[in-house]
């Protein structure tokens, strides 16, 4: 009945029904079923690229970039990640640094150079606004430590700090950040001093001299805050909390030999 209605032949329905699916078309299906798992797992943050990078990486393949991103096409997959640029506010200071850094984000070790700033995150439920601080190690782009605060004053930027020397205690690299009040203070610049670390300032309005800092910010705000919903600055607090954990220990990146940053971090520590 189904041969007539469909205007087939006995014979080809037959065949079909004894087919052998070609290997191709097994790892076809094997790799479109990885792509929706991963697409669900990590939250729709995966472009093709980054997809490549975990499935060959969490399952030992070596299948091109270009091969994934025709299969996510044909399953209608793709990033959800956009952009959003992000205003600041100027403020006179106590006193500069010069750009030490000049962009040489390159380090042959752990804790040669470390950068910071603050970015604000709001939401349309709550008047407030929560800042995050955190320190990020150029060597594997980790995130050294952070505070978040609902607040944006010196407070937040100190315990940050603090936070970094505690952990860390024997580390003296190159500090580097914006010309933001909090680091253009005397409080601040002693703290530095007392640590012997060497500050280093980006220019005015080139915000590209702290350009890892700022792509972290975007990468952390695309992947886990635009185009979500919070309830609360509370719940949005304990998400940052969760990507960064994600970010520093199982967020792969090609530029480290598709490492976390953490795990980089460990292997060249161990190599030292």
């Amino acid at each position: 009945m189904l041969c007539d209605v469909l205007k087939i032949s006995r014979s080809s329905y037959y065949k079909n029904q004894k087919r052998e699916k070609p290997q191709k078309e097994i790892q076809d299906e094997t790799i479109c079923n990885l792509i929706q798992e991963y697409h669900a797992t990590y939250d729709g943050i995966l472009g093709y690229r980054r997809m490549t990078m975990y499935i060959n990486r969490l399952n030992q393949k070596e299948y091109s970039e270009g091969y994934i991103h025709r299969l996510m096409k044909l399953l209608g997959v793709s990033s959800r990640i956009r952009r959003k640029k992000i205003n600041r506010k100027r403020t006179k200071p106590e006193y500069t640094k010069e750009n030490i850094l000049s962009r040489d984000f390159s380090t042959e070790n752990p804790n040669e150079k470390w950068l910071t700033d603050v970015t604000e995150f709001s939401i349309p439920t709550d008047t407030r606004k929560l800042y995050l601080s955190p320190v990020m190690d150029l060597h594997g782009n980790d995130i050294v430590v952070y505070e978040t605060s609902y607040r944006n004053d010196n407070r937040l930027v100190f315990k940050m700090f603090d936070k970094a020397i505690e952990k860390y205690p024997e580390a003296k690299p190159i500090f580097h950040s914006d010309r933001g009040f909090q680091y253009t203070g005397r409080v601040f610049k002693t703290k530095l001093e007392e640590s012997e670390m060497t500050q280093s300032m980006s220019r005015v309005g080139k915000c590209i001299d702290n350009g890892p800092m700022e792509g972290f910010f975007g990468t952390l705000k695309s992947e886990m805050f635009y185009g979500k919903k919070f309830n609360s600055l509370e719940e949005l607090e304990k998400a940052i909390h969760k990507y960064i954990d994600f970010y520093n220990n199982r967020r792969f990146q090609k530029k480290l030999g598709c490492m976390a940053p953490v795990e980089f971090r460990n292997q060249a520590s161990n190599c030292i």
